[in-house]
Protein backbone atom coordinates (compact mmCIF):
# COMPACT_ATOMS: atom_id res chain seq x y z
CA UNK A 1 0.00 0.00 0.00
CA UNK A 2 1.41 2.73 -1.21
CA UNK A 3 2.18 5.58 1.96
CA UNK A 4 0.26 9.27 1.02
CA UNK A 5 1.67 12.68 1.93
CA UNK A 6 0.04 14.86 4.58
CA UNK A 7 -0.93 17.46 2.78
CA UNK A 8 -3.71 16.04 0.21
CA UNK A 9 -4.43 17.72 -3.22
CA UNK A 10 -7.63 17.56 -4.89
CA UNK A 11 -7.37 15.63 -8.28
CA UNK A 12 -9.03 16.26 -11.13
CA UNK A 13 -11.15 14.44 -13.17
CA UNK A 14 -8.94 13.07 -16.26
CA UNK A 15 -10.46 14.72 -19.41
CA UNK A 16 -9.95 18.33 -17.45
CA UNK A 17 -6.89 20.15 -18.46
CA UNK A 18 -4.82 22.54 -17.23
CA UNK A 19 -4.32 25.54 -19.09
CA UNK A 20 -1.40 28.04 -18.50
CA UNK A 21 -1.72 32.04 -18.03
CA UNK A 22 -0.52 33.80 -20.75
CA UNK A 23 0.62 37.52 -20.42
CA UNK A 24 -2.51 39.27 -21.66
CA UNK A 25 -4.60 37.27 -19.26
CA UNK A 26 -3.00 39.91 -16.09
CA UNK A 27 -3.52 44.15 -16.90
CA UNK A 28 -1.10 46.27 -17.39
CA UNK A 29 0.08 49.57 -15.95
CA UNK A 30 1.58 51.93 -18.19
CA UNK A 31 3.02 56.06 -16.63
CA UNK A 32 2.22 58.82 -19.37
CA UNK A 33 5.45 61.29 -19.96
CA UNK A 34 3.22 64.09 -19.82
CA UNK A 35 2.44 63.42 -16.09
CA UNK A 36 6.11 62.88 -14.84
CA UNK A 37 6.91 66.47 -16.30
CA UNK A 38 3.94 68.03 -14.38
CA UNK A 39 4.98 66.16 -11.21
CA UNK A 40 8.52 67.14 -11.62
CA UNK A 41 7.43 70.64 -12.06
CA UNK A 42 5.29 71.33 -9.11
CA UNK A 43 8.23 69.81 -7.03
CA UNK A 44 10.94 73.00 -8.75
CA UNK A 45 7.84 75.10 -8.11
CA UNK A 46 7.21 74.60 -4.68
CA UNK A 47 10.55 74.38 -3.59
CA UNK A 48 10.96 77.90 -5.74
CA UNK A 49 8.52 79.21 -3.39
CA UNK A 50 9.81 78.22 -0.35
CA UNK A 51 12.92 79.80 -1.07
CA UNK A 52 11.15 83.11 -1.83
CA UNK A 53 9.29 82.84 1.57
CA UNK A 54 12.63 82.38 3.16
CA UNK A 55 13.82 85.13 1.69
CA UNK A 56 11.02 87.57 2.47
CA UNK A 57 11.39 86.61 6.17
CA UNK A 58 14.91 87.68 6.37
CA UNK A 59 14.33 90.66 5.20
CA UNK A 60 11.59 91.58 7.52
CA UNK A 61 13.45 90.84 10.55
CA UNK A 62 16.84 92.40 9.51
CA UNK A 63 14.27 95.48 8.84
CA UNK A 64 12.45 95.19 12.25
CA UNK A 65 15.10 93.76 14.22
CA UNK A 66 18.65 95.57 13.12
CA UNK A 67 18.79 99.15 14.03
CA UNK A 68 20.12 101.83 11.80
CA UNK A 69 23.93 103.45 11.98
CA UNK A 70 22.99 107.05 11.58
CA UNK A 71 19.56 108.83 11.68
CA UNK A 72 18.49 111.48 9.68
CA UNK A 73 17.39 115.35 11.46
CA UNK A 74 14.11 116.67 10.56
CA UNK A 75 13.91 119.33 13.32
CA UNK A 76 16.01 122.22 14.99
CA UNK A 77 16.50 122.61 18.81
CA UNK A 78 14.46 124.52 20.84
CA UNK A 79 16.86 126.25 23.28
CA UNK A 80 15.70 125.82 27.32
CA UNK A 81 16.96 128.04 29.52
CA UNK A 82 18.19 130.53 27.68
CA UNK A 83 21.15 127.49 27.15
CA UNK A 84 21.35 125.61 23.43
CA UNK A 85 20.96 121.58 23.73
CA UNK A 86 23.91 119.77 22.71
CA UNK A 87 23.25 117.13 20.40
CA UNK A 88 22.90 114.09 21.18
CA UNK A 89 25.35 110.58 19.98
CA UNK A 90 22.30 109.74 17.18
CA UNK A 91 21.50 113.04 16.27
CA UNK A 92 22.81 116.29 14.63
CA UNK A 93 20.64 119.38 14.13
CA UNK A 94 19.05 119.38 10.69
CA UNK A 95 19.83 122.82 8.75
CA UNK A 96 16.75 125.57 7.94
CA UNK A 97 16.82 124.74 4.18
CA UNK A 98 15.02 123.29 1.54
CA UNK A 99 14.04 120.27 0.48
CA UNK A 100 17.52 118.47 -1.40
CA UNK A 101 19.78 115.55 -0.69
CA UNK A 102 19.71 114.51 2.73
CA UNK A 103 22.77 115.54 5.33
CA UNK A 104 23.97 112.59 7.37
CA UNK A 105 26.66 113.30 10.09
CA UNK A 106 28.62 110.09 10.45
CA UNK A 107 29.11 109.18 14.32
CA UNK A 108 32.85 110.13 14.06
CA UNK A 109 31.69 113.94 13.83
CA UNK A 110 29.37 113.57 16.23
CA UNK A 111 29.60 115.71 20.00
CA UNK A 112 30.89 118.90 18.21
CA UNK A 113 29.31 121.83 18.64
CA UNK A 114 27.35 122.71 15.59
CA UNK A 115 26.00 125.84 14.47
CA UNK A 116 22.60 126.68 11.71
CA UNK A 117 23.96 126.92 7.94
CA UNK A 118 22.29 129.66 6.12
CA UNK A 119 23.27 131.74 3.02
CA UNK A 120 26.74 130.15 3.14
CA UNK A 121 27.53 130.69 6.96
CA UNK A 122 30.23 128.08 8.51
CA UNK A 123 28.62 124.89 10.38
CA UNK A 124 30.76 124.72 12.70
CA UNK A 125 31.32 127.14 15.50
CA UNK A 126 34.54 129.59 15.50
CA UNK A 127 36.18 127.91 18.32
CA UNK A 128 36.38 124.53 15.98
CA UNK A 129 40.23 124.31 14.55
CA UNK A 130 38.74 123.65 11.35
CA UNK A 131 38.03 127.20 9.64
CA UNK A 132 36.42 127.06 6.78
CA UNK A 133 37.33 129.86 3.74
CA UNK A 134 35.92 133.12 3.67
CA UNK A 135 35.15 133.56 0.11
CA UNK A 136 35.03 129.97 -2.04
CA UNK A 137 33.57 126.50 -1.23
CA UNK A 138 35.90 123.84 -1.27
CA UNK A 139 35.65 120.62 -3.98
CA UNK A 140 37.00 118.39 -0.89
CA UNK A 141 35.95 118.29 2.25
CA UNK A 142 39.09 116.94 4.58
CA UNK A 143 36.76 118.05 8.07
CA UNK A 144 32.57 119.73 7.75
CA UNK A 145 34.60 122.90 8.52
CA UNK A 146 35.18 123.55 4.66
CA UNK A 147 31.52 122.77 4.13
CA UNK A 148 29.08 124.70 2.20
CA UNK A 149 25.61 124.60 0.80
CA UNK A 150 25.34 121.89 -1.92
CA UNK A 151 24.01 122.36 -5.31
CA UNK A 152 24.69 126.09 -5.75
CA UNK A 153 25.83 126.72 -9.46
CA UNK A 154 27.65 130.01 -10.87
CA UNK A 155 26.44 130.09 -14.43
CA UNK A 156 29.30 132.22 -14.88
CA UNK A 157 31.25 129.44 -15.36
CA UNK A 158 29.19 128.04 -18.15
CA UNK A 159 28.51 130.75 -20.41
CA UNK A 160 30.62 130.38 -24.21
CA UNK A 161 33.43 133.03 -24.69
CA UNK A 162 31.18 135.92 -26.34
CA UNK A 163 32.25 136.77 -29.74
CA UNK A 164 32.86 140.73 -29.67
CA UNK A 165 34.26 140.46 -33.49
CA UNK A 166 30.66 142.61 -34.47
CA UNK A 167 30.80 145.08 -31.90
CA UNK A 168 34.66 145.48 -31.03
CA UNK A 169 35.77 148.05 -33.87
CA UNK A 170 39.00 150.33 -33.85
CA UNK A 171 38.86 153.61 -34.25
CA UNK A 172 38.57 154.52 -38.27
CA UNK A 173 37.59 151.65 -39.30
CA UNK A 174 36.82 151.12 -43.30
CA UNK A 175 34.69 147.49 -42.22
CA UNK A 176 35.61 143.84 -41.91
CA UNK A 177 35.44 141.08 -44.24
CA UNK A 178 34.45 137.20 -42.81
CA UNK A 179 35.18 134.44 -44.80
CA UNK A 180 36.83 131.18 -44.62
CA UNK A 181 39.37 129.53 -46.90
CA UNK A 182 40.22 125.66 -47.66
CA UNK A 183 42.16 123.66 -50.37
CA UNK A 184 41.56 119.92 -51.71
CA UNK A 185 44.85 118.59 -52.42
CA UNK A 186 43.82 115.50 -54.21
CA UNK A 187 41.84 118.55 -56.67
CA UNK A 188 44.44 121.08 -56.36
CA UNK A 189 41.14 123.59 -55.82
CA UNK A 190 41.29 126.16 -53.23
CA UNK A 191 37.79 126.94 -51.70
CA UNK A 192 37.03 130.53 -50.63
CA UNK A 193 33.97 131.19 -48.65
CA UNK A 194 32.87 134.50 -49.22
CA UNK A 195 30.36 135.33 -45.69
CA UNK A 196 29.80 138.52 -45.02
CA UNK A 197 30.97 142.53 -44.47
CA UNK A 198 30.53 144.68 -41.46
CA UNK A 199 30.75 148.61 -41.05
CA UNK A 200 31.82 149.66 -44.64
CA UNK A 201 32.53 153.28 -45.29
CA UNK A 202 31.32 154.97 -48.26
CA UNK A 203 33.34 157.59 -49.90
CA UNK A 204 30.10 159.89 -49.41
CA UNK A 205 28.10 160.17 -46.41
CA UNK A 206 25.03 161.40 -48.55
CA UNK A 207 25.05 158.20 -50.15
CA UNK A 208 24.55 154.61 -48.99
CA UNK A 209 26.77 151.66 -49.58
CA UNK A 210 26.40 149.13 -52.45
CA UNK A 211 29.69 146.80 -52.15
CA UNK A 212 30.93 144.00 -53.89
CA UNK A 213 33.90 142.20 -53.19
CA UNK A 214 36.69 141.11 -56.08
CA UNK A 215 38.64 138.25 -55.26
CA UNK A 216 42.19 137.72 -56.60
CA UNK A 217 44.85 135.31 -56.09
CA UNK A 218 48.11 137.15 -56.03
CA UNK A 219 50.88 137.57 -57.90
CA UNK A 220 48.29 137.22 -60.82
CA UNK A 221 46.04 140.57 -60.60
CA UNK A 222 44.69 139.72 -64.37
CA UNK A 223 42.41 137.32 -63.40
CA UNK A 224 39.58 137.47 -60.28
CA UNK A 225 36.19 136.43 -59.34
CA UNK A 226 33.20 139.03 -58.11
CA UNK A 227 30.61 138.51 -55.83
CA UNK A 228 27.23 139.54 -56.30
CA UNK A 229 26.21 143.52 -55.82
CA UNK A 230 24.19 143.92 -52.20
CA UNK A 231 22.29 147.27 -52.98
CA UNK A 232 22.01 149.81 -50.18
CA UNK A 233 23.31 148.50 -47.10
CA UNK A 234 26.73 149.00 -45.20
CA UNK A 235 26.67 145.53 -43.48
CA UNK A 236 26.06 143.24 -46.28
CA UNK A 237 25.60 139.49 -46.16
CA UNK A 238 27.03 137.58 -49.12
CA UNK A 239 26.96 133.98 -48.62
CA UNK A 240 29.10 132.58 -51.50
CA UNK A 241 31.45 130.24 -52.90
CA UNK A 242 34.62 130.68 -54.83
CA UNK A 243 36.96 127.98 -56.26
CA UNK A 244 40.76 129.01 -57.82
CA UNK A 245 42.46 125.99 -58.96
CA UNK A 246 46.25 126.11 -57.92
CA UNK A 247 48.94 123.62 -57.73
CA UNK A 248 49.58 122.67 -54.29
CA UNK A 249 53.43 123.07 -55.19
CA UNK A 250 52.65 126.89 -55.49
CA UNK A 251 50.03 127.00 -52.73
CA UNK A 252 52.13 128.57 -50.01
CA UNK A 253 54.13 131.37 -52.01
CA UNK A 254 49.87 132.97 -53.05
CA UNK A 255 48.53 135.67 -51.37
CA UNK A 256 44.53 135.52 -51.40
CA UNK A 257 43.32 139.23 -51.90
CA UNK A 258 39.62 141.31 -51.92
CA UNK A 259 39.01 144.33 -52.59
CA UNK A 260 35.38 145.73 -51.62
CA UNK A 261 34.11 148.36 -53.93
CA UNK A 262 31.29 150.69 -53.68
CA UNK A 263 29.27 150.69 -56.92
CA UNK A 264 27.48 154.28 -57.20
CA UNK A 265 24.35 154.91 -59.11
CA UNK A 266 26.49 155.53 -62.71
CA UNK A 267 27.92 151.97 -61.79
CA UNK A 268 31.50 153.14 -61.29
CA UNK A 269 34.11 151.00 -58.70
CA UNK A 270 34.79 152.96 -55.80
CA UNK A 271 37.64 151.53 -53.85
CA UNK A 272 36.13 150.99 -50.09
CA UNK A 273 39.33 148.99 -48.71
CA UNK A 274 41.27 145.38 -49.52
CA UNK A 275 42.41 142.63 -46.85
CA UNK A 276 45.20 140.44 -48.34
CA UNK A 277 45.44 137.00 -46.62
CA UNK A 278 48.98 134.63 -47.54
CA UNK A 279 48.06 131.32 -48.18
CA UNK A 280 49.62 129.24 -45.32
CA UNK A 281 50.56 125.56 -44.59
CA UNK A 282 48.43 125.75 -41.40
CA UNK A 283 45.38 127.26 -42.38
CA UNK A 284 44.68 125.40 -45.26
CA UNK A 285 45.88 122.06 -43.30
CA UNK A 286 43.27 121.99 -40.47
CA UNK A 287 39.94 120.15 -39.95
CA UNK A 288 36.85 121.92 -41.43
CA UNK A 289 36.97 125.68 -42.71
CA UNK A 290 37.60 128.22 -40.15
CA UNK A 291 35.63 131.18 -39.99
CA UNK A 292 38.35 134.36 -40.09
CA UNK A 293 37.96 137.83 -40.10
CA UNK A 294 40.08 140.78 -40.98
CA UNK A 295 39.86 144.43 -40.91
CA UNK A 296 39.65 146.21 -44.28
CA UNK A 297 42.86 148.47 -45.11
CA UNK A 298 43.17 151.33 -47.47
CA UNK A 299 45.31 150.41 -50.23
CA UNK A 300 48.16 152.85 -50.52
CA UNK A 301 47.91 155.91 -53.15
CA UNK A 302 51.36 157.20 -52.60
CA UNK A 303 53.65 155.91 -55.58
CA UNK A 304 56.26 153.45 -54.58
CA UNK A 305 59.89 154.73 -53.76
CA UNK A 306 62.67 154.10 -56.20
CA UNK A 307 63.52 150.52 -55.03
CA UNK A 308 60.67 150.32 -53.77
CA UNK A 309 58.69 149.81 -50.42
CA UNK A 310 58.19 147.52 -47.43
CA UNK A 311 55.67 147.13 -44.21
CA UNK A 312 56.19 145.85 -40.73
CA UNK A 313 55.10 146.29 -37.22
CA UNK A 314 57.97 146.28 -34.34
CA UNK A 315 57.29 145.92 -30.81
CA UNK A 316 59.15 145.26 -27.13
CA UNK A 317 58.49 143.70 -24.00
CA UNK A 318 60.25 145.20 -21.43
CA UNK A 319 59.79 142.73 -18.98
CA UNK A 320 60.71 139.66 -20.96
CA UNK A 321 64.05 142.04 -22.86
CA UNK A 322 62.12 140.35 -26.37
CA UNK A 323 62.36 142.93 -29.50
CA UNK A 324 59.28 141.20 -31.72
CA UNK A 325 59.39 142.41 -35.56
CA UNK A 326 56.46 140.93 -37.83
CA UNK A 327 57.69 141.64 -41.50
CA UNK A 328 53.97 142.20 -43.04
CA UNK A 329 54.41 142.88 -47.10
CA UNK A 330 56.63 144.89 -49.48
CA UNK A 331 55.18 146.94 -53.26
CA UNK A 332 56.67 148.47 -56.00
CA UNK A 333 59.58 145.68 -55.98
CA UNK A 334 62.41 146.44 -58.97
CA UNK A 335 63.51 143.32 -60.39
CA UNK A 336 66.91 143.07 -61.85
CA UNK A 337 65.85 140.67 -64.15
CA UNK A 338 62.31 139.61 -64.82
CA UNK A 339 63.05 136.77 -66.62
CA UNK A 340 65.11 135.13 -64.06
CA UNK A 341 62.82 135.37 -60.81
CA UNK A 342 62.25 132.84 -59.05
CA UNK A 343 61.17 134.27 -55.53
CA UNK A 344 61.07 137.19 -53.01
CA UNK A 345 62.04 137.52 -49.63
CA UNK A 346 63.25 139.53 -46.57
CA UNK A 347 66.10 138.80 -44.03
CA UNK A 348 65.63 140.28 -40.75
CA UNK A 349 69.31 140.98 -38.36
CA UNK A 350 69.93 142.18 -35.30
CA UNK A 351 72.97 144.73 -34.85
CA UNK A 352 74.54 145.42 -32.07
CA UNK A 353 77.24 148.22 -32.31
CA UNK A 354 77.29 147.40 -36.26
CA UNK A 355 78.30 143.92 -35.36
CA UNK A 356 75.86 141.25 -36.30
CA UNK A 357 74.14 139.31 -33.36
CA UNK A 358 71.44 137.06 -35.03
CA UNK A 359 69.31 136.77 -38.43
CA UNK A 360 66.11 135.54 -39.45
CA UNK A 361 64.57 134.69 -42.89
CA UNK A 362 61.23 134.80 -44.51
CA UNK A 363 59.63 132.16 -46.66
CA UNK A 364 60.05 132.87 -50.03
CA UNK A 365 57.24 134.14 -51.72
CA UNK A 366 56.88 133.64 -55.99
CA UNK A 367 58.38 136.45 -57.94
CA UNK A 368 55.59 139.16 -57.16
CA UNK A 369 56.74 142.67 -57.08
CA UNK A 370 54.21 143.46 -54.23
CA UNK A 371 55.05 140.17 -51.89
CA UNK A 372 52.96 139.52 -48.73
CA UNK A 373 54.15 137.56 -45.67
CA UNK A 374 52.81 138.45 -42.63
CA UNK A 375 55.12 136.41 -40.38
CA UNK A 376 56.59 137.18 -36.99
CA UNK A 377 60.15 136.82 -35.54
CA UNK A 378 61.41 137.78 -31.99
CA UNK A 379 64.94 138.70 -30.84
CA UNK A 380 66.73 138.37 -27.29
CA UNK A 381 67.43 142.32 -26.57
CA UNK A 382 67.64 143.86 -22.93
CA UNK A 383 66.66 147.09 -22.42
CA UNK A 384 70.16 148.52 -21.78
CA UNK A 385 70.95 147.37 -25.75
CA UNK A 386 68.67 149.55 -27.25
CA UNK A 387 70.40 152.66 -27.22
CA UNK A 388 73.37 150.63 -29.10
CA UNK A 389 71.03 148.24 -31.29
CA UNK A 390 69.21 148.28 -34.84
CA UNK A 391 67.60 146.32 -37.32
CA UNK A 392 68.32 145.68 -40.71
CA UNK A 393 65.69 144.76 -42.93
CA UNK A 394 66.59 143.53 -46.65
CA UNK A 395 64.69 142.66 -49.60
CA UNK A 396 66.35 139.52 -51.61
CA UNK A 397 66.02 138.13 -55.04
CA UNK A 398 66.52 134.60 -56.15
CA UNK A 399 67.34 133.84 -59.57
CA UNK A 400 67.57 130.43 -60.83
CA UNK A 401 70.81 128.81 -59.95
CA UNK A 402 70.47 129.66 -56.35
CA UNK A 403 71.63 133.23 -56.59
CA UNK A 404 70.69 136.18 -54.33
CA UNK A 405 70.50 139.86 -55.66
CA UNK A 406 69.56 142.26 -53.01
CA UNK A 407 66.68 144.54 -54.27
CA UNK A 408 66.55 147.03 -51.16
CA UNK A 409 67.45 147.74 -47.37
CA UNK A 410 66.33 149.42 -44.52
CA UNK A 411 67.61 150.17 -41.16
CA UNK A 412 65.88 151.23 -37.98
CA UNK A 413 67.19 152.04 -34.67
CA UNK A 414 68.47 154.92 -31.85
CA UNK A 415 69.69 158.16 -33.04
CA UNK A 416 73.20 156.90 -33.31
CA UNK A 417 71.93 154.89 -36.67
CA UNK A 418 69.43 156.91 -38.26
CA UNK A 419 66.95 159.70 -38.55
CA UNK A 420 63.79 160.83 -40.01
CA UNK A 421 60.97 157.85 -40.01
CA UNK A 422 63.27 155.22 -38.92
CA UNK A 423 63.84 156.81 -35.61
CA UNK A 424 60.29 157.86 -35.10
CA UNK A 425 59.24 154.35 -35.47
CA UNK A 426 61.82 152.87 -33.25
CA UNK A 427 61.24 155.47 -30.59
CA UNK A 428 57.32 155.26 -31.01
CA UNK A 429 58.28 151.25 -29.95
CA UNK A 430 60.31 152.36 -27.06
CA UNK A 431 57.36 154.61 -25.97
CA UNK A 432 54.64 152.20 -26.19
CA UNK A 433 55.69 148.98 -24.95
CA UNK A 434 54.26 145.76 -25.62
CA UNK A 435 52.01 147.70 -28.56
CA UNK A 436 52.71 146.92 -31.94
CA UNK A 437 53.80 150.12 -34.02
CA UNK A 438 53.07 149.13 -38.03
CA UNK A 439 54.65 151.78 -40.55
CA UNK A 440 56.02 152.14 -44.00
CA UNK A 441 59.55 152.68 -45.16
CA UNK A 442 61.36 153.20 -48.32
CA UNK A 443 63.92 150.81 -49.48
CA UNK A 444 67.29 151.90 -50.10
CA UNK A 445 69.76 150.73 -52.87
CA UNK A 446 73.21 150.99 -50.57
CA UNK A 447 74.56 148.22 -48.70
Amino acid sequence: MEPRSCLLSPRLPQDVKVKEASPSAFPRFFVAPEQVTIVAGGVIAGLLLLVLIGIMGYCLWKKLCVAPAYEELNGTPSPAGGQEKQPSQSAVIQPNRTQGIPFVIPPSFHGRDWITLTNGEKIQDESDPYIAPEFLPRSSFHSLGGAYVIGTINPELYKFPEDKSETDFPEGCLGRLWFTVGYEQEAERLLVGLIKARRLQTPSLSETCSPLVKLYLLPDERRFLQSKTKRKTANPQFDENFIFQVSSRTINQRVLKFSVFHVDKQRKHHLLGQVLFPLKDEMLTSDGRPIVWRDLEAESLEPPSEFGDIQFSLSYNDYLGRLTVVVLRAKGLKFQDDRNVVSVFVKVSLMNHNKFVKCKKTSAVLGSPNPVYNETFSFKADPGELDTASLSLTVLQNTEGDKSHQLGRVVVGPFMYTRGKELEHWNEMINKPKELVKRWHALSGST
